[in-house]
């Protein structure tokens, strides 16, 4: 009976806990949504009234709506170049070169080691002059997003592929007369998808926030959603709340969807 009690009272401090922590998260975001379907809030402790009247001038903002398709564009042209090029590449590493695995591991984490500024100013040198001008156009935000959406990629689908036993896999599909490139598409791809689907909606929605490289390398030039919100903060703090809104909701959806996939 007493172990009964003392594991109740455990777990009730643990729920408390996580409860806790939640609600104290989500003081903030119920802070901003309200603070963005106010009309005024000023002196008072509530606002005077509610309205959607901001979400509807966002959504009806021409500029607003090119900078999220760009946003988008970006991000679906990145991930689709990370996926072409990481892919093949980590089942050649696990397949043929198990041991340069330890190389690759440090060579992913270079990304985090250089601070965005410093690459931004060293891209910036390399690439505003010479012969390939690309500085102020959406191609050197592509080959940046790629360096971002790596280390999430090769390590999803390294624990993805450590998770089975690729070697036996092909040697089986080898045995009943598969290629080696139909045994990747057949086999290994549908044993990884699950880390795949979680590696991409986790960079889609680290590249859909990236502000230093897109406002350093092409700024207004090529304006993403980050650059809007930057160059909208002088305006109404109601009318920016709900930009950041309509952003945590997307993002909260592309959540759901990668959890509904991932199942």
């Amino acid at each position: 009976m007493q172990n009964v009690n003392l594991k109740m009272s455990a777990t009730t401090y643990h729920k408390s806990v996580v409860y806790g922590l939640i609600s104290l998260l989500a003081i903030p975001v119920i802070a901003t949504l309200v603070y963005s379907l106010s009309q005024r809030w000023g002196a008072t402790i509530t606002p005077d009234g509610f309205t959607f009247d901001w979400y509807l001038q966002l959504w009806q903002d021409p500029r607003f709506l090119a900078a999220f398709g760009r946003s988008l564009l970006l991000c679906f042209i990145s991930l689709a170049v990370s996926c072409a090029l990481i892919i093949p590449t980590i089942f050649v590493v696990f397949y043929y070169f198990p041991r340069l695995d330890s190389w690759m591991n440090l060579l992913i984490l270079l990304p985090f080691a250089v601070p965005p500024v410093v690459s931004s100013v060293g891209l910036l040198q390399l690439y505003a002059d010479g012969p390939i001008p690309i500085v102020g156009t959406p191609w050197v935000l592509i080959g940046t997003y790629f360096t971002i959406a790596l280390p999430f990629m090769y390590r999803a689908l390294a624990n993805s592929l450590q998770g089975i036993n690729l070697r036996d896999l092909m040697d089986a599909a080898h045995l009943l007369g598969a290629s080696t490139p139909r045994a990747f598409v057949s086999i290994v791809l549908p044993n990884v998808r699950k880390g795949l689907l979680a590696s991409l909606f986790l960079s889609f929605s680290f590249l859909l926030g990236e502000f230093v490289f897109a406002n350093i390398l092409v700024g207004t030039r090529f304006e993403t959603l980050q650059v809007y919100l930057y160059n909208m903060r002088q305006t109404s703090g109601h009318f920016t709340s709900a930009l950041v809104m309509s952003y945590f909701f997307f993002t909260l959806l592309l959540t759901w969807l990668a959890t509904r996939f991932s199942r």
